[in-house]
């Protein structure tokens, strides 16, 4: 990786942090979609807001849910306090949604098949919320976009494929085609209904169009992405081609194209990868961007901005994933696919300043670039978004942007779908708040567990990432003294020259000696042991400690996580009780490498708050008490538990195994509720990470699931005041 790069990427991420004075989008709301259910409603049904717009005003928000059958309204007249204003049903499932004054227009699919297509326009009075009027469109929708004087409205007919059909590959008829409908009062005049004609165009299945998605410019010229086809058509507003070309192709090196569980390495070429572009706008009357999603043949996992000639005129290459690394929001399992997938898109001026925003499906991120030089954007933020990006709308004219993030996680119990919004604020950017970016090489991070300060130096710290990261389990250090804090460097755990296999790291702490004990949680259904691992500073393993046999015949797989070392004790938390704990009971089992003898102690659980379970993250040693993370799995609304508390050194005296063990007390110091709500998102579960400096500093940092069914947010922040902590 060149100098110029590394130093290019810092750029992107730091601009808009360097100073307070700047102006910066940062999240103010986070609004999750079963608010908008009617009372007696059952919310644990999936629900998911994907596509959005606004009222002209910027006073309320609408948003398709396809689940649901439905589209939902949101009242941000106080933007930080958005509220429900329900759900109106809409006869199919709507695709997109604009909105002329106070009327929503909606595309609905009402399909039988993919071959018996079908669907409609549907106009709501958001007023009154009623449905005001419908016009059979004979296909089935995708996108919706008007004209820029609400003269007329333009929907892609995308009649889409089937994917089980001949392994998704086109043609595949019906073919798709673009409608365009006039707009009086108001009101769609069914009557004049056209289509304009987008076959015969591209070189992949002429004859078989897809039109993906539509945006018409201040001329009343409509762009098209034929997605499938790799090909994009302007229109002007009769439906007559103006210009149409190939969405291209570019060739992107040092990438990640490999699926293995868990390992980011950055060294493969992929070569001539179609755009395949999904979501579009215009920048101007001649310029428009593009999210290059890709679909079973592309995917160039960046952006371009492309002359309504054909002319490219800037590609982001591999620029925009490489920031998204930095950030720890890779999606790892997405390697062997079109990786962060950017799929969304919007454009707008913020005072003067040209933005366009890009959503990356999946690493749930928004990339805010400065458009004043379409050949040159600038990387200027990454927004922390919900899982999913779909959609965003921008509203200048109150300082706000909005995303609505379609990935609801009902089933698996995790977090529902969210609409978010941010402000561009007289203030520093809030994300990320740790980035590789800077470092002499890139290093893609994520799923941090355990964390330790270097006791020689304030404020550099030590982290290890756990199981997600099976192939390449690390120590990465940190220089928390810069805002963002930053992974300055990383090294891989090695086992006789090769990356130790057979690892969770949920827990570090330095030796004294220049090296680490690390503690891996291990499960024995996977052949993962329950361990201590000796190693030196350049991650070779020197010594491994496996649990003695009268910890492990009580074994449950939730083990070791974290490990903090006084003087020559090893002390290590037990996450969840094991079968000789008592109800609400754990062990901190201690380990002295002196004498190699084992003990613990009991450790009182908080009860859970209404269901999951509470257990321990991690420890840390300072002075005269040891500081342990306490947390449930819940996350968003139902978290409840997630504290730090404190243990008297002189009460951790260890008895032996197999015996009696001591009850401890603990001491709460921290409820760390009110830090993880402080960006305004959803209260994210793992608090994994504690450590403190000598003088009392603590660092707090969570595991994002190696952005798998996760927002991939990371918070990391410092708690002041916890060593001087009374009861």
């Amino acid at each position: 990786m060149s100098r110029l790069l590394s130093f290019t990427s810092v750029l992107a991420l730091i601009a808009a942090s360097a100073s307070a004075a700047d102006m910066n989008f940062n999240r103010v709301a986070s609004f999750a979609t079963p608010q908008n259910m009617a009372q007696g409603e059952d919310t644990n049904r999936e629900s998911s807001s994907e596509i959005i717009a606004a009222t002209e005003d910027g006073q309320r928000l609408v948003y398709t849910d396809s689940p649901l059958g439905a589209i939902g309204m949101i009242d941000i007249s106080d933007a930080a306090n958005p509220r429900p204003l329900g759900n109106i049903d809409m006869g199919g499932e709507p695709t997109s949604v604009t909105v002329i004054g106070s009327t929503a227009f909606a595309a609905i699919n009402t399909s039988e098949d993919y071959i018996a297509v079908g669907g409609k326009l549907v106009s709501i009075d958001m007023d009154g919320k009623s449905v005001t009027g419908e016009c059979d469109l004979g296909g089935q929708p995708d996108s919706i976009a008007r004209a820029k004087d609400g003269s007329f409205i333009v929907i892609a007919i995308e009649n889409e494929r089937d994917e089980d059909l001949n392994d998704g590959v086109i043609p595949q008829m019906p073919a798709g085609q673009v409608a365009m409908i006039d707009v009086s009062e108001g009101a769609a005049d069914c009557a004049s209904l056209r289509f304009a004609d987008v076959t015969g165009l591209a070189e992949v299945a002429p004859g078989d169009p897809e039109p993906e998605f539509v945006d018409v410019n201040g001329l009343g010229e409509t762009v098209v992405t034929l997605q499938e086809n790799n090909h994009l058509v302007v229109l002007d507003r009769d439906g007559k081609v103006v210009s149409h070309f190939p969405a291209g192709s570019v060739t992107l090196e040092n990438v990640d194209l490999t699926d293995e569980r868990g390992a980011l390495r950055f060294t493969e070429t992929q070569a001539d990868r179609k755009r395949e572009p999904d979501a579009v706008k215009w920048i101007d009357d001649n310029h428009f961007a593009t999210a290059n999603e890709g679909d079973y043949e592309g995917g160039s996992r960046g952006w371009t901005i492309f002359n309504k000639d054909g002319t490219v005129v800037y590609d982001s290459g591999t620029s925009f994933e490489y920031a998204v690394i930095e950030a720890g929001h890779y999606p790892d399992k997405r390697s062997d696919a079109k990786g962060v997938e950017p799929e969304s898109i919007e454009f707008a001026s913020f005072d003067g300043v040209p933005y366009v925003f890009v959503g990356a499906e999946r690493a749930s991120v928004v990339g805010v670039y400065d458009v004043s030089d379409p050949a040159a954007p600038v990387l200027t933020q990454l927004l922390p978004s919900g899982i999913a990006p779909e959609g965003i709308v921008a509203l200048p004219s109150r300082n706000l942007l909005v995303t609505a993030n379609e990935a609801d996680l009902i089933e698996d119990g995790g977090v529902r779908s969210h609409v978010m919004v941010y402000e561009r604020q007289e203030a520093a950017a809030a994300y990320p708040q740790i980035t590789s970016a800077g470092a002499d090489r890139l290093i893609g991070w994520g799923a941090l567990s355990g964390l330790a300060a270097d006791p020689e130096n304030n404020g550099i710290l030590y982290a290890v990432n756990d199981s997600f990261y099976g192939y390449q389990p690390s120590i990465f250090t940190i220089d928390a003294t810069q805002v963002p804090a930053r992974i300055t460097s990383s090294v891989e755990i090695t086992r006789a020259g090769q990356t130790a296999q057979k690892l969770d790291l949920e827990g570090v702490t330095t030796d004294g000696d220049g090296g680490f004990w690390l503690a891996s949680e291990g499960r024995t259904d996977r052949l993962i042991p329950h361990a201590i691992y000796h190693v030196d500073a350049d991650g070779r393993i020197k010594k491994e400690i496996p649990l003695p046999a009268e910890l492990l015949s009580q074994e449950k797989r939730f083990g070791m996580e974290g490990i903090a070392r006084h003087g020559d004790t090893l002390w290590m938390p037990v996450q969840r009780p094991w079968n000789d704990d008592a109800k609400n009971e754990v062990k901190l089992v201690a380990y002295n490498t002196s004498s190699e003898e084992w003990g613990a102690v009991r450790y009182p659980l908080d009860a859970p708050a209404d269901k999951g379970w509470v257990g321990l993250s991690d420890i840390e040693i300072h002075g005269e008490y040891a500081y342990i993370i306490e947390r449930d799995n819940q996350i968003g609304d139902k978290a409840a538990i997630k504290k730090i508390y404190r243990v008297a050194m002189s009460d951790l005296e260890p008895a032996p195994l197999g015996g009696d063990l001591p009850l401890i007390e603990k001491q709460p110091v921290r409820d760390l509720l009110p830090d993880l709500k402080a960006l305004n998102g959803f209260v994210v579960d793992k608090v994994e990470g504690l450590a403190m400096d000598t003088d009392g500093k603590a660092y707090i940092v969570t595991d994002n699931d190696g952005v798998d069914d996760s927002s991939g947010e990371t918070l990391f922040f410092n708690v002041d005041g916890m060593a001087s902590a009374s009861n």
